[in-house]
């Protein structure tokens, strides 16, 4: 908008300029004209001749240009038929200026002509002269008059010139005072994009403020949109509690029968049941993350959660080595705490279920995409067996194991590709400079 604005100051600017400079020019010439012309008539009423025909007469044109040597103001009588002699001039024309032939500047039916010609010192002249009779002998004479035309362009050069330094200021102010109007204009729309801004970092729970008329709907619909999206969160999470609560008892018997049947059957039962827990548990992680998705974003950092659960996870293993590297800045993931957990919990038990001797975790800040979100990698290596390349799509199918001689159900992998994806992210398997194998789980943070 201030771009435009500037553009169409600047054209309108321009379009004045010339209008105005135009006219002025026009006014200017036909101003000098007049005056040469009425010289002129002034000249040819101020001359006679005599009864021997000699030109006669002092003329007082009443300029005192006309008397300065060389000004570029002059005038001239020359005889212009047979019985006329003697020559008039202004004290100003010190030599002669010739003038052109009739038949290349010809005379009007008013026995009138005007034309420019070069002056004395180079200026350029505008001429007026014309032929009339002085007696009834039809004695006639030539008159001309002389005015400096250099000296007029030079006066509308010093009117452009000043109109164009003012028309240059007014411009200035111009583009200057709406510009402040317009930013000033849009300052509640930074308010807003501000306001929205803290929601989104989680310091705050809606748009607070005062807006304008014109803004304040906005302001309204988008906290009744914040409040429905909470609305949708709350409800979510109480119909998720409500169906654990009713399938826990339920749930409980079918482990406890399991265990105390005993035997074959009592074992299925039972690893049944627990089969039945976890997939619970999952769907109703995955009915929480997807309520939550696309509602308030929320803010965890990533540096003391990570380093809580390796803590944790050094004294449940200690005859592993798990390193630990983090970068300087602050790493904000755009998601529930829970969620983060879930995620580095499974990877942290299937790394330290294959190691051999050592681990290693990171997290790294990743360079935005094209959409400009920002990300980052979770990274967690171990340098057991790894996964083939051609396997590593098998093992994130849920409850496939490729090592049926360890133990576990085949779901933490499933779970963490699940979760990540609710998020909009992304795990990847790899091979891991360690030996093993690399998870890296790719997921979007705050600014």
């Amino acid at each position: 908008m201030v771009a435009l604005s500037t553009v169409w100051a600047i054209v309108t600017l321009i379009v004045i300029f010339t209008l105005i400079t135009t006219l002025y020019r026009q006014a200017s010439e036909r101003g000098f004209d007049s005056l040469l012309s009425a010289h002129l008539f002034n000249l040819i009423g101020s001359v006679g001749v005599s009864e021997s025909g000699a030109l006669t007469g002092s003329p007082d044109l009443g300029d005192l240009r006309f008397s300065e040597p060389r000004s570029g103001w002059y005038w001239s009588v020359d005889p212009a038929s047979d019985g006329v002699s003697g020559y008039l001039h202004s004290s100003s024309l010190t030599e002669r200026i010739p003038s052109p032939g009739v038949a290349e500047v010809p005379f009007d039916s008013s026995f009138q002509r005007s034309y420019t010609t070069e002056g004395l010192d180079g200026e350029k002249l505008q001429v007026f002269e014309s032929e009339f009779v002085l007696d009834a002998k039809n004695r006639a004479a030539r008159f001309r008059v002389m005015g400096n035309e250099s000296e007029l362009e030079e006066e509308i050069a010093r009117f452009q010139r000043r109109l164009l330094t003012y028309l240059s200021l007014f411009g200035a102010g111009m583009i200057a005072i709406n510009a402040a109007a317009i930013l000033l204009g849009l300052q509640p729309l930074r308010r807003v994009r501000n306001a929205l801004a803290m929601v989104r970092e989680g310091t705050a729970q809606r748009l607070d403020g005062r807006f304008p008329t014109e803004i304040e709907p906005l302001a309204n619909e988008t906290n009744a949109l914040i409040e429905n999206n909470r609305r949708i969160v709350e409800r979510s999470r109480t119909q998720v509690g409500n169906l654990a609560h009713s399938l826990k008892t339920p749930l409980a018997v079918l482990l406890n029968e399991g265990r105390a049947l005993g035997g074959e059957k009592g074992q299925l039962i039972a690893g049944q049941a627990a089969s039945m827990q976890k997939q619970v548990e999952h769907y109703l992680q995955r009915a929480r993350v997807a309520a939550q998705r696309d509602s308030v974003v929320y803010r965890t950092p990533v540096a003391p959660l990570t380093e809580r659960m390796v803590r944790v996870v050094r004294k449940l293993n200690p005859g592993v080595e798990l390193s630990l590297s983090l970068p300087p800045q602050d790493i904000v993931f755009a998601g529930e705490r829970e969620d983060l957990e879930e995620v580095l919990g499974n990877l942290l038990e299937n790394a330290m279920k294959w190691a051999r001797k050592n681990v290693a975790v990171s997290a790294v800040p990743v360079l935005p995409g094209e959409d400009g979100v920002e990300l980052f990698d979770i990274r967690i290596e171990d340098d057991g067996p790894g996964i083939p390349e051609d396997k590593a799509r098998e093992a994130m199918k849920r409850g496939r194991r490729l090592d049926e001689t360890k133990p576990g159900t085949g779901l933490g992998l499933a779970i963490v590709g699940d979760l990540v994806n609710e998020y909009g992210g992304s795990l990847a398997l790899e091979r891991s400079e360690l030996g093993g194998l690399k998870a890296v789980v790719r997921l979007r943070s705050l600014e």
